[in-house]
């Protein structure tokens, strides 16, 4: 039986959609990408990765079934916004339709419905998530440091996610989302204790370090939602798993 599943799996695709990679990617979030496709190449999966800059098609946002994207400055932001906003409709209606997806930072705020810079200017969102993100001026410290949060959605022997957050904004869901964690060290989204977003499939965040390397389970969670199967092929762990239990200790948290 075992098999005859792997065997299915090993003939379908993982088609990731890199949203913004030259303009979204100052936090070492390509090594999400690198993980992905890793963990599908050493399971015998054909993993595609689509490299989706401004001006890309449709048609290349619609052949992905999920979709990643990272954080940048201001002037990187700018342009996103303005770009992404022409693909409005697609991207929602892929992610209102089950496309999973990781949004960190810049990318999780783009899909709120608005950003309030430190100076009080406002800058509208895509509203595809029911949140938004205000940053409370200069004179409040950024959220830096390690972060270790609870996850409920991880069917896995450590539903804890490890990673590092920076960030200035703090973001406030709707009542039609759900948080991504529990904060049980760290700052998270803000001072509800919670951490990052769950809206369908897609999941919002500020864990940067970059997130999947450090919590493989959360990887293979992703490429399951993809690919629509129950299980993947178990791997070897080991090194990964180190990475998440020393920055765990770091924390004084128990696996």
């Amino acid at each position: 039986m075992k098999n005859h599943k792997s065997s299915i799996i090993n003939h379908q695709s993982l088609v990731i959609g890199w949203l913004y990679p030259e303009l979204m990617n100052i936090y070492g979030d390509r090594g999400n990408i690198i993980t992905l496709v890793k963990r599908c190449e050493w399971r015998r999966i054909k993993a595609e990765v689509k490299y989706l800059n401004p001006g890309f098609s449709e048609s290349e946002l619609k052949s992905c079934n999920l979709l990643i994207m990272g954080g940048a400055q201001d002037r990187q932001q700018t342009i996103v916004n303005t770009d992404l906003r022409k693909h409005h409709n697609v991207l929602s209606e892929m992610i209102e339709n089950g496309i999973p997806g990781l949004y960190v930072c810049g990318g999780f705020q783009f899909l709120g419905n608005y950003y309030r810079e430190a100076d009080g200017t406002i800058i509208d969102g895509l509203g595809i998530f029911d949140l938004y993100t205000e940053n409370p001026g200069e004179d409040k410290p950024r959220l830096i440091g390690n972060i270790a949060v609870q996850s409920s959605i991880i069917n896995h022997q450590s539903s804890i996610i490890v990673g590092f957050e920076n960030h200035g904004g703090r973001t406030h869901l709707g009542q039609n989302i759900k948080h991504f964690g529990k904060v049980l060290k760290g700052f998270g989204n803000n001072e509800d204790g919670t951490e990052g977003a769950r809206y369908k499939n897609s999941f919002g965040t500020y864990m940067h370090g970059p997130i999947l390397p450090k919590n493989p389970h959360f990887a293979d969670y992703l490429i399951k939602l993809a690919l629509n199967v129950e299980e993947l092929e178990p791997l070897d762990d080991a090194l990964e798993l180190q990475a998440h239990t020393a920055i765990a200790k770091r924390l004084r948290i128990e696996i």
